[in-house]
């Protein structure tokens, strides 16, 4: 099984990053705006990204301000079964986030493409929390 971590730092309280992360207006400036959100355990949150297909994340875990997990369980193949998550640690005002996806069967071309957009989430995630606007999907131009 292979791993994506990341680490992404950002200088605001947890409180924000938690509310971005669980919201459907945080979600649709970070990641798409293509979505359908519930931020309560055993929801089936849905993503899609101009027309390329639908992803489905069941809501595991949440742990307000600490910490949000999504297991996958509707998108490519490679995806279904892999586990999302994001540890928030808030010190001296600024958050930590831990980022994973987790259980890859293997490293293939396909994770290698997710590992790099899992980063951009991130910057996208840090540019929303700390300017109020983010780079999701719709807005990229590469």
């Amino acid at each position: 099984m292979a791993n994506i971590e990341h680490l992404q730092t950002v200088n605001v309280p947890a409180r924000t990053v938690y509310e971005a992360l669980t919201t459907a207006k945080g979600l649709s400036e970070i990641w798409t705006n293509e979505l359908t959100v519930n931020d309560q355990i055993g929801c089936i949150n849905e993503f899609r990204f101009g027309g390329k297909g639908l992803t489905k994340m069941r809501v595991d875990e949440l742990v307000t301000d600490k910490k949000i997990l999504w297991q996958c369980v509707d998108s490519d193949p490679e995806w279904i079964g892999t586990t999302i998550s994001f540890d928030l640690e808030e010190k001296n005002g600024k958050t930590s986030i831990i980022f994973r996806q987790m259980n890859w069967e293997e490293v293939t071309a396909f994770y290698r493409v997710c590992n790099y957009n899992w980063a951009i989430f991130l910057y996208s995630l840090k540019q929303y929390c700390e300017e109020g606007e983010g780079l999701p999907y719709h807005k990229r131009k590469f």
